[in-house]
């Protein structure tokens, strides 16, 4: 006997038998190839099971499977449309998320600047705003990200706030523990506070500076160290890469001329963080570079004169964009990257329109600008 459940009973299936209502009338005949409306008749009366013809019905076995692999599939395609459109949803609310914390972060750094020389920095407040941006810090990526409201005139601010999310991020990378991320995020940002007592004319002046105005811009380290040594709430490093990070490896920086490993962890972080930002944020006065470009620089810089230890970690995480991503290059023709080789980060292969270009062996080329 092939008894099969109402509910998996389709039209074109033939009963084998007939089906009796419960004080034993034929409700429907032997033999019968059920209708449509003959299943609604069977649900009316509340027909558990009939028996069918197995050898009769095996395309409608075929249909039945196949309708039930198409609901099934229906049902999950439903559910991907669904998990997509909400992980979108996600991505998107936390980008607005990560690029408002960002802003109110911009704002406070703004005013302690302006206000550090007459009142106390703002400390804990600065704390909970880092927090907050830290909280969707996988949506920065230090090679591609551009602030949303970037002003030329608010240059010194941003390069704070970005600096501090490379050196938070770099913190991590440099494998130092978790109790120093935030005091190296204050590092980067509060690397450059001594700027707020040099004079307005020579920080944004657009020409070289004479020698006696850049004696004058190189003292904001000393200024930035005797501005924080009165703020508490931050620990010794912080106050120190206020202090050091214009110093070098090869002892050539300033002020004091120390070497290497004299200074400060947190000074070295912010050293690499302020390079790369100073050169790939927009000026008034020169156009932001390439930022492929500037890590090859900082590579370069890395021998004698940055921690190349910090360096090669920088440029090895930062590159780490996936396959396919997709860069527009110097010449502005556009196309993907295909291979990254790992001792040549900033020179990937490139696809463009078909044609494999290595950027190792075309030195005259470089990745302008990521698109996505």
């Amino acid at each position: 006997m092939t008894m099969l459940s109402i509910k998996d009973v389709i039209p074109g299936f033939k009963l084998k038998s007939d089906v009796l209502t419960e004080l034993g009338s034929v409700l429907l005949s032997k033999g019968q190839v059920l209708l449509p409306r003959d299943l609604e008749i069977l649900h009316a009366f509340l027909i558990k099971e009939v028996e069918i013809e197995m050898d009769q019905t095996v395309e409608g076995y075929k249909a039945l499977e196949g309708n039930k692999q198409a609901a099934k599939q229906q049902d999950k395609n439903k559910e991907n449309v669904a998990l997509a459109f909400s992980n979108f949803t996600t991505e998107e609310n936390e980008w607005e998320k990560f690029n408002e914390a960002y802003d109110k972060t911009l704002a406070l750094v703004k005013q302690a600047f302006h206000l550090v020389l007459v009142s106390e920095l703002p400390v804990l407040e600065l704390r909970t705003r880092l927090k907050e941006m830290f909280n969707y810090i996988h949506k920065y990526n230090v090679i591609t990200f551009t602030p949303q409201s970037m002003s030329e005139s608010d240059y010194i601010y941003h390069n704070a706030v970005m600096c501090s999310l490379t050196s938070y991020l770099l913190a991590q990378w440099a494998g130092l523990p978790q109790k120093d991320w935030i005091p190296a995020a204050f590092a980067g940002l509060l690397h450059d506070i001594g700027n707020a007592k040099v004079d307005h004319n020579i920080l944004h002046k657009p020409s070289a500076l004479t020698p006696e105005e850049a004696a004058e811009m190189r003292q904001h380290t000393i200024y930035g160290y005797e501005l924080l040594s009165k703020v508490k709430g931050i620990n010794e490093g912080v106050r120190l890469a206020a202090l050091q990070h214009h110093e070098k490896v090869d002892g050539s920086g300033y002020p004091m001329k120390i070497k290497g490993q004299q200074t400060h962890i947190y000074a070295r972080i912010a050293s690499v963080a302020d390079i790369f930002h100073a050169m790939t944020l927009q000026k008034a006065y020169r156009k932001a570079q390439s930022p492929y470009l500037v890590l090859e620089q900082i590579k370069s810089e890395a021998f004698g004169k940055l921690d190349p230890a910090i360096v090669q970690t920088f440029i090895s995480k930062a590159t780490q964009l996936g396959m396919g991503t997709k860069i527009r290059l110097n010449d502005q023709r556009t196309g993907e990257i295909v291979f990254a080789d790992r001792d040549y980060p900033t020179r990937p292969m490139v696809n463009i329109d078909g044609e494999i270009i290595n950027l190792v062996q075309n030195t005259n080329l470089y990745i302008e600008e990521i698109i996505s």
